[in-house]
């Protein structure tokens, strides 16, 4: 990973971060920081593939692909994808 100082805010990312905030606001006059959104996220992100691996060998292929998203997901039973890139 590369570090930047800066952290371009696109009009995707934008309203990825607006629904974000929305599930880690404790209700809806709350209006936590970004920081705490990019923790929610990241440490989610990192969380769910771990949880993918424990139960890849407990449950069979199509229950755990009904968890799959457009960031991780499993495949073929063989290992855990990250499709971010």
């Amino acid at each position: 990973m590369t570090r930047r100082t800066s952290l371009k805010i696109t009009d995707e990312r934008q309203r990825l971060l607006d629904k974000a905030s929305a599930i880690v606001a404790s209700d809806q006059h709350d209006d936590p920081p970004m920081s705490d959104v990019l923790d929610a996220a990241l440490t989610h992100l990192v969380e769910s593939e771990e949880n993918i691996q424990k139960v890849r060998e407990e449950l069979d292929p199509e229950t755990v692909q009904q968890f799959n998203t457009s960031v991780l997901g499993l495949r073929y039973r063989t290992r855990v994808e990250s499709r971010w890139r």
